[in-house]
């Protein structure tokens, strides 16, 4: 008689499925269960959008290649039509005389702060300068300045790394944005962003003004007006946008009445200026607001449980896109410069700090 090779009490069916139990998980001394070494490690979870209510959505990451090739920029700016047989010429950056509106025109010997005249000069953004500064990469007529808050006057010679800087002209630009590109100066991922747009358009240093979001689309300003552009953004001067809203379905009457009367998100009570049905189907909508909240649009319709599948911002502090196609852009004139630096100053009852 053949002896068994398994052991006492435990059948051959049993054993094996014991061993096969063992495969996937096995006890240390001390009770716990481990997972095989051999066990795939975790995956990586990156951001992916948002759902239908707005909220974000995370997933597997992808894998990227190490490093992509730069974006070939196929914009260009606005061009002037012109006789057959000539050359189409493009516009060309104006030159803006704003003194009309200045209390005073600057003088040299106006003293500001070293931050920013750096800032103007567009070298960098003033928190950026004031690193500068702390490292001694600043000299003034010849002196290494370290001080924060330290005052220079436009007759002095100031260096950023041994090259003279002087503050740049004023320069004021309007984008009409497309889809899939996002609004920062600078993205480590290397994406399409809103820069690769207006590259080239001019030598000084331009930021845009607010942001859009990468499938918004339509008007985005630019400048390196800082002043400007804080005014532009700041919620005590009330400046309007128009959107047009394609949603997923047709809004009901009920909630074209609600937001009207202003909603209430997560972050507080929003005022709406206007809504206006645009489409027989009901899903085109017209939507003028003031606030500059974050995904404020989208997030309003998602409260009423729409989805918005195509945003498009038409109008923005009196500007329209008009005879700007999409992906291209346009300098204003110095008459639009003029009504935005006076743009709501009457209503403005908080400081700009």
């Amino acid at each position: 008689m053949k002896k068994s090779n398994t052991p006492s009490g435990d059948s051959p069916g049993k054993s094996s499925g014991n061993k096969r139990a063992s495969e996937k998980t096995f006890r240390s001394g001390k009770g716990k269960i481990q997972k095989p070494e051999n066990t795939p490690a975790a995956t990586k979870s990156e951001y992916k959008g948002r759902g239908k209510n707005q909220k974000p959505i995370y997933g597997e990451a992808e894998a990227r290649e190490p490093k992509k090739k730069r974006f070939q920029k196929p914009y260009s700016p606005i061009k002037k039509s012109g006789k057959p047989g000539k050359k189409i010429k493009t516009e060309t950056q104006p030159e803006y005389d704003l003194s009309a509106i200045q209390k005073q025109a600057p003088k040299e010997t106006e003293a500001i702060r070293l931050n920013k005249y750096i800032a103007n000069a567009g070298v960098c953004s003033r928190r950026e300068a004031d690193t500068l500064i702390e490292k001694g990469e600043i000299t003034v007529n010849g002196q290494v300045v370290t001080e924060l808050g330290f005052k220079v006057s436009r007759k002095d010679k100031v260096t950023c790394r041994g090259k003279s800087i002087r503050p740049e002209k004023p320069v004021y630009l309007l984008l009409n944005k497309p889809k899939d590109f996002i609004t920062t100066t600078d993205d480590p991922l290397e994406r399409k962003t809103v820069m690769h747009l207006v590259e080239g358009a001019c030598e000084e240093r331009l930021f845009p003004v607010g942001r859009l979001d990468r499938n918004t689309t339509g008007l985005l300003l630019f400048t390196n007006d800082g002043e400007l552009s804080a005014r532009l953004t700041h919620p005590a001067y009330e400046i309007k946008k128009i959107y047009q809203v394609t949603l997923d379905k047709p809004i009901a009457k009920n909630d074209v009445d609600a937001i009207r009367e202003g909603v209430t998100l997560e972050d507080g009570p929003t005022q709406v200026d206007d809504l206006q049905v645009l489409s027989l189907d009901k899903t085109i909508l017209g939507l003028e607001i003031h606030s500059g909240k974050n995904r404020i649009v989208r997030r309003i319709f998602a409260h009423f449980g729409y989805e918005v599948i195509a945003l498009d911002r038409v109008t923005f502090a009196g500007l329209s896109k008009k005879d700007i196609p999409r992906g291209k852009y346009r300098f204003l004139n110095e008459r639009e410069v003029i009504n935005l630096k006076f743009m709501n100053k009457g209503k403005n009852k908080k400081r700009l700090k």
